[in-house]
């Protein structure tokens, strides 16, 4: 029996909020702990006392942050059980590996060092705490590798099969898991979107100074080191997010239609739409201005290949419906009785498209006996919101390439000694601070929400995941994470805004 349809939309709600909350932090602590070590380094090998007082101010504002995050990330975990426990159930064999990993060794690593890094400055040596300084860093993305690790898995199950005696998914080659090129490359992309946040947070904290007329030594070099680091962390998220766009058109073909906004299928080469207005219910997408061949190159790598469009692929997801009808209908042979060889051979012929069988169970309680509508219907159910997709993926990108020429005019100003002269910049660099959030949000949103009707891609769809609750019971839990996040957002928002005023100089002295 699957959970009522309130609670599904309540449970993806409360995961979806929650998750887009803590994804606040991550991409802070990824930043800011590597310009950490960056800033150490450079003490340690100048010896100059200002670069030890950027270590240690900036990395104040990293502790907050990294508090804050790790709140928010110990109960969004929870929700795996509390919200999601047929996923659990279903996928955790694989699923929970990685995540164990997670806390047993990049968790526990980066918390270790955290507490080094904050009381060990006179009791240990130079070299010693710079050491340290670096394994936080480690840590800090170490634990991003293997959630997401995780997360490419979801996008692109491999290195696990299904068990019919256990009706569960089980992990066989470890190996896939780890070195899923959607998980490396998701990884990689994140890293670097992390970076141009921290970067982009030491920007606008150092424009603020200068613009105050205070700090100034201090200001000039944290901007140079920002200007630096972020331009070549902006450079590598684009070239990694077309990295990520080629194995989503590998993997994701219906996520890469639903970006675009592309209903029929675009003949080779096929061109990138820049703009345009898609209408799901009208299936078309209006006014499109097009960049020939650049979607060809990014989602084939090639000029001769099509990118196939949302009508093709939903005939392809009816085929494969039709596929998990018999598979469907050969577990179920199997579950009254195990030793049925001819129900074996039809499931292991079809199993790869079990999961297109369990869609039908959103339409219909006789899924072998599913009508051509109901099967239309759960073809047209694996396409994703395109509007949503459409746009928050071109906020995402038109950030990204805004970055690039906001660090590349940072550097130069520096570099020129004519930073604090140019007041402009230093308030549209002040004003730039939330728009890597931004990106990083869009991001998520295109990752998350695009794969949707499936929890694990192709597998198992996300109404099967949820858990029997009651309504009340999830609005209760909604209710409490609300006002938990609003009020670790008011205490997150005080210590920023009163450490960033005090500045410096304040906290040297205190």
């Amino acid at each position: 029996m699957l959970p009522a349809s309130d609670v599904i939309a309540l449970s993806r709600l409360q995961f979806g909020l929650t998750a887009l909350y803590h994804f606040l932090f991550v991409p802070l602590t990824l930043g800011l702990s590597t310009l950490l070590g960056i800033m150490e380094t450079v003490y340690f090998i100048s010896k100059r006392p200002i670069w030890c007082e950027m270590t240690k101010y900036w990395g104040l504002l990293f502790g907050i942050n990294v508090a804050m995050g790790v709140a928010t990330g110990v109960t969004l975990e929870f929700q795996f059980g509390t919200n999601w426990s047929y996923y659990s159930h279903y996928v955790g064999d694989v699923f929970g590996t990685p995540l164990a990993i997670e806390g047993l060794m990049a968790f526990f690593l980066e918390a270790t060092f955290i507490g080094i890094f904050f009381f060990g400055w006179d009791r240990l040596s130079k070299g010693a705490h710079l050491i340290v300084t670096w394994m936080l860093a480690a840590g800090a993305s170490f634990s991003a590798l293997w959630i997401l690790v995780a997360n490419g898995w979801m996008q692109n199950p491999l290195g696990a099969h299904f068990n019919y005696h256990t009706m569960r998914m089980e992990l066989h080659d470890f190996y896939s898991v780890l070195f899923n090129e959607v998980a490396q490359a998701k990884f990689v992309h994140t890293i670097s979107a992390g970076y141009v946040t921290g970067s982009m947070f030491i920007l606008s904290v150092s424009a603020y100074f200068l613009l105050c007329g205070r700090n100034l030594a201090f200001a000039k070099r944290s901007i140079v080191v920002a200007a630096a680091f972020g331009l070549a962390s902006a450079l590598c998220v684009v070239v990694l997010g077309d990295e990520s766009g080629y194995l989503a058109g590998l993997n994701q073909k219906m996520k890469i239609a639903a970006i675009e906004g592309m209903w029929d299928t675009e003949p080779a080469p096929a061109g990138l739409t820049v703009i345009g207005f898609p209408d799901q219910n009208e299936h078309v997408t209006r006014y499109t201005i097009k960049i020939p061949y650049l979607l060809g190159l990014i989602a084939t790598r090639s000029i001769h290949q099509p990118v196939y469009g949302i009508f093709d692929l939903v005939d392809q997801a009816r085929d494969r419906i039709k596929s998990g009808m018999q598979a469907y209908g050969a577990l179920d042979q199997l579950i009254k009785n195990p030793n049925n060889k001819r129900a074996a051979t039809v499931l292991d012929a079809n199993q790869a498209n079990i999961g297109y069988g369990f869609l039908l169970q959103r339409f219909t309680n006789d899924v072998t006996g599913a009508t051509e509508k109901q099967i239309q219907d759960a073809a047209w159910y694996t396409v994703p919101d395109v509007f949503t997709l459409f746009w928050t993926f071109r906020v995402m990108v038109g950030c990204g390439f805004y970055f690039i020429v906001l660090f590349t005019v940072a550097y130069y100003l520096a570099v020129r000694r004519r930073i604090s002269t140019n007041r402009w910049f230093l308030w549209i660099a002040l004003f730039s601070l939330p728009l890597p959030w931004l990106a990083a949000e869009m991001g998520w949103i295109v990752a998350e929400y695009g794969r949707q009707p499936w929890v694990v891609d192709g597998l198992l769809p996300t109404f099967m995941g949820a858990s029997s609750l009651a309504v009340s019971d999830v609005w209760i839990s909604l209710s409490g994470f609300i006002l938990f996040y609003t009020a670790l957002a008011v205490v997150e928002i005080y210590l920023m805004v009163k450490y960033i005023r005090l500045g410096p100089d304040q906290y040297a002295r205190h």
